[in-house]
């Protein structure tokens, strides 16, 4: 944490005021975005085994690529909300609408290659003759509507950085609704099978993405920012976003390697090892709220030149990180007998999953800690520095995680992997928020 003094009562008070208001509803609407893919599994699994499992593949792909793009959220918040603190409104919708553009043509360039190559990537996933149909079918038509997954993505970057995550906690709620809705009919009123799915996926995030751009197109008319693609504007956006696609692959490859030697040790400790991850997400999406949170205030407080009060909100958010992390770390060891039979009845996979999720409860403070610091320095626009601390920790975990098969660990050992690596993170984050090298104040960093 850095270095300051004991913070004032009042000011506490205030802190926790603004935690609370931006991370509850980004909590709420973190919850609803893995429901899309529940909602779709629920209503496909019923069309038989193999539509399930095309669906399955197909879905990991669109995660995964719309995923590495989430960078279009982290990095417009950063910038929207340091114009908001240096009061410059226009600037804050401009810098959005840069966004925006970036995210349209990213979205095009994820069409132009998806497309064609569906087939490739489905065979590459190793799917079935009998799912590798139904795979093909939903990723080409759900890819049409990854444009407007990224608007979402980068427009909700836009209202975090205006100190708003009420709206995208309606908007995700409504979509999930309609997707719901739009695949009953089109799934089993229409008759469309498994290409009624990825259509009702398609046009429910496109009305997301919609409701998105009505809302930031009135702000720019109310304060007379421009809605034309600037080059610069959409070029210093992606080059924004860099780092934090780095940071973003990073830890993408920590997460695939830790599968990837899970597998390798048997049957029952894949299994194990998945209810553990699914566990360890859902989590996160709590640690992830103050996160949010974070990105917006500190980069308010620097765009309003006040390092005082950034320092002051980072100590308090880590405060805040750090007991939710117990808090949760509790509640893993008291309910892990009722969570484990919601995944599994086998005895062998509840025994090797069961000291992976006591190490989960005992990472959780650690993990709040690291969640909470990711999203100070983002929202400082510290990039860079994020970039490097990830592909450090990723040369670390590396040799840790082949280290134990190699030596006879199991999933335990394994996980005991994964907490070292979270605190790698740690004290690289907690070594550059002590240092005060991310406290660069004024509308630009």
């Amino acid at each position: 944490m850095p270095q300051a003094s004991v913070i004032p009562r009042a000011s506490r008070r205030r802190h926790d005021r603004e935690i609370v208001a931006l991370a509850v509803p980004a909590f709420g609407a973190r919850v609803a975005e893995p429901l899309f893919v529940m909602a779709d599994s629920a209503i496909v699994g019923h069309l038989g085994t193999s539509q399930l499992a095309g669906l399955g593949i197909a879905s990991a792909l669109l995660t995964t690529a719309v995923s590495v793009f989430v960078f279009l959220a982290y990095a417009t918040t950063a910038s929207v909300a340091r114009s908001v603190g240096a009061g410059d409104l226009p600037s804050a919708i401009r810098q959005g609408m840069d966004g925006i553009w970036l995210a349209l043509l990213l979205g095009a360039a994820v069409i132009a290659v998806v497309l064609p190559l569906a087939p490739a990537l489905i065979d590459l996933f190793g799917a079935s003759h009998t799912a590798a149909p139904y795979a093909t079918t939903y990723l080409r038509i759900s890819a049409l509507g990854i444009p407007a997954m990224l608007v979402v993505l980068a427009a909700t970057g836009v209202l975090r950085g205006l100190q708003n995550t009420r709206t995208p906690l309606y908007v995700a709620l409504a979509g999930f609704i309609a997707n719901a809705a739009l695949n009953l009919v089109l799934v089993y009123g229409v008759g469309l099978g498994i290409a009624g799915s990825a259509w009702g996926t398609v046009i429910a995030q496109c009305g997301m993405a919609a409701v998105y751009l009505t809302v930031v197109v009135r702000g720019a008319r109310r304060y007379g920012a421009s809605l034309r693609p600037d080059a610069a504007g959409i070029r210093g956006s992606a080059q924004a976003g860099v780092p934090l696609l780095v940071r973003t692959l990073s830890l993408r490859a920590i997460l695939m390697i830790a599968t990837a030697v899970a597998a390798r040790l048997g049957d029952a400790d894949i299994a194990a090892h998945q209810i553990t991850l699914s566990l360890w997400n859902l989590l996160a999406f709590a640690l992830d709220a103050i996160a949010i949170a974070g990105q917006a205030i500190i980069g308010r407080y620097l765009g309003a030149d006040d390092p005082q009060g950034a320092r002051d909100a980072c100590r308090r958010m880590v405060q805040w990180g750090f007991a939710t992390g117990i808090a949760l770390g509790l509640l893993v060891v008291a309910a892990r007998p009722l969570f484990l039979p919601l995944f599994t009845s086998d005895t062998v996979v509840k025994e090797t999953a069961l000291p992976a999720l006591l190490l989960v409860a005992l990472s959780q403070p650690i993990c709040g800690v690291v969640f909470v610091l990711d999203g100070v320095l983002m929202g400082a626009g510290d990039g860079p520095y994020l970039a490097w601390a990830m592909v450090v920790t990723l040369m670390v975990f590396c040799p840790m995680a082949v280290l134990v098969p190699a030596l006879g660990g199991g999933l335990a050992a394994l996980w005991a992997a994964m907490t070292l690596m979270m605190t790698v993170r740690m004290l690289t984050l907690w070594l550059r928020a002590r240092s005060g090298r991310w406290i660069v104040t004024g509308a630009t960093r």
